[in-house]
């Protein structure tokens, strides 16, 4: 069962309800730094308004957060008008809203989740990065959910599941790029976390910094043909520019998430840095600190930040150039962020954070290689030659097995390597080795005409999955294979063996 929440500010008490009126009864519907917010208000910054910031408060998405180790909830489909920036558009929403609610979790919990479709397209849902079985009733992929169907998903989180930041979002047969880009997509949070933090950090303020971007065609978001390179309009929990308030000294968990169609981001917060303690969902085993960080489409860090001295200043994208058959990406403001108030105490961020296991010495079942290339238009995308087919089976790999992959990138542009069902270790990028303290990932950057190594230990689940460049646009064109996991002492006679 799940609950719902009375505590509200009165904007949130309207999107509780309107949550409610979607079918999401009974759904705790609330935000994590509901009462650090109040805190953060002008009256109460030392009874003075608090200075900088022409913007919006940011607002965290609502939350549903399951009670009893089980989450339900439903998500509707449909096309309406909503507020997206500073603009109000046609959007293909979650319940009703470009910026959905918040599925909170814990390791062990089970999500029963119904969605139903009202749009004259078929979707499907996909939970990304969670490590949950691909087969029906759970993250299935290949499932087409028509006009006016419902789906029930059912998926069941491992007791040792990850806890950081994940998302859900369509991953319908070359329509991926468009809903997503329309609005289908939200987070997820597997709580936990802050576990591995010292006692002073336990309760810190939370903020989601969800990614999306928009183009605009007429009085709607425009999600046919979408062009990669186009002005676009860059999001954070669908606000425009939102103002992010924090205290000289204090520390913050921002967590960071890409959950747009086809762009990257690079993000940089002048004279601040960037304490990563998780990527996509995986707590390092020790602390890095970074000015800036490349952030592929769909990926997630998790990070401290620390409020510097008073005074007004932006994150920020910096420009990121994709390469020759590409796209230059511009710089662009996401959100301002204010300092000030009563000063804390600087916390120290210790170094050693999570247990995690290093594949560096595993033994090595079998070895593969995958290569991208793509047509001279830019039209269509292959690996190893094929475009997708859900029909056929690429790879076949071994449960309870590790393996060797190397993705190679033969095109002038970069591509970015997602594998569903399991994280995998990064062991090198054009030849370099990675750090095996904080080189757990499930999405990364492939540089152009280069190459990445990963390890993937098949742990907990059979069954048919996919692994793909995940700009949704390459996704959508052919840069997609399928993954049979299968179980020991299996035959394995399919192709990349």
């Amino acid at each position: 069962m799940t609950r719902l929440s009375t505590r509200f500010p009165p904007t949130l008490t309207a999107i509780g309800l309107a949550l409610t009126a979607a079918g999401l009864s009974g759904g705790v519907a609330h935000t994590p730094t509901e009462l650090n917010r109040a805190a953060y208000s002008p009256a109460t910054q030392d009874g003075h308004p608090a200075s900088g910031g022409t913007g919006p408060l940011l607002q965290d998405p609502p939350e549903l957060v399951g009670n009893g180790g089980v989450l339900k909830a439903t998500i509707v489909v449909e096309r309406r008008k909503v507020q997206v920036g500073d603009r109000r558009l046609y959007a293909t929403t979650y319940n009703g809203a470009y910026m959905p609610p918040t599925l909170r979790v814990r390791p062990g919990d089970r999500i029963d989740l119904t969605m139903t479709n009202r749009t004259d397209k078929h979707t499907n849902l996909h939970t990304h990065g969670l490590m949950v079985s691909p087969r029906s009733p759970a993250d299935n992929i290949f499932i087409s959910i028509k006009y006016g169907q419902s789906y029930h998903y059912t998926y069941k989180l491992p007791r040792n599941h990850p806890t950081g930041t994940y998302w859900y979002h369509s991953h319908a047969d070359m329509l991926s790029a468009p809903q997503v880009a329309g609005g289908e997509s939200g987070i997820i949070v597997v709580d936990g976390l802050q576990r591995h933090l010292p006692p002073s950090l336990h309760h810190i303020a939370e903020h989601t910094i969800a990614l999306k971007d928009f183009q605009v065609e007429g009085d709607a978001i425009k999600t046919h043909p979408l062009s990669i390179g186009a002005p676009t309009n860059r999001t954070v929990n669908g606000q425009h520019n939102p103002v992010i308030r924090i205290r000289p000294g204090e520390t913050q968990l921002w967590r960071l998430a890409n959950i747009g169609a086809n762009i990257y981001y690079k993000l940089h917060l002048p004279g601040a840095r960037f304490h990563v303690i998780a990527q996509d969902g995986v707590p390092v085993g020790r602390i890095y600190a970074k000015d800036t960080l490349l952030v592929p489409a769909a990926a997630r860090f998790d990070v401290l930040v620390q409020g510097g001295a008073p005074g007004t200043n932006r994150l920020e994208t910096l420009p990121y150039n994709t390469g020759p058959a590409g796209n230059q990406l511009p710089r662009a403001d996401l959100a301002t962020v204010v300092t000030g108030g009563t000063p804390l105490p600087r916390t120290t961020i210790p170094s050693r954070f999570a247990p995690q296991e290093d594949l560096s010495d595993a033994k090595i079942a079998a070895r593969k290689t995958m290569v991208y290339t793509e047509n001279t238009a830019g039209t269509v995308f292959y690996i190893n030659g094929r475009t997708f087919d859900p029909k056929r089976t690429d790879f076949t790999s071994t449960l309870g097995t590790v393996e060797e992959w190397t993705i190679r990138n033969d095109s002038d542009e970069d591509h970015s390597f997602h594998l569903h069902t399991d994280h995998f270790q990064l062991m090198s990028t054009n030849g370099k080795a990675e750090d095996p303290s904080h080189s757990v990932y499930d999405t990364v950057n492939v540089p152009r005409r280069g190459a990445i190594v990963i390890r993937v230990h098949f742990r907990d689940f059979t069954g048919r999955t996919v692994l793909h460049c995940h700009i949704l646009n390459h996704e959508d064109m052919g840069m997609m294979s399928v993954l049979d996991i299968v179980p020991p002492h299996t035959s394995q006679k399919a192709p990349g063996k």
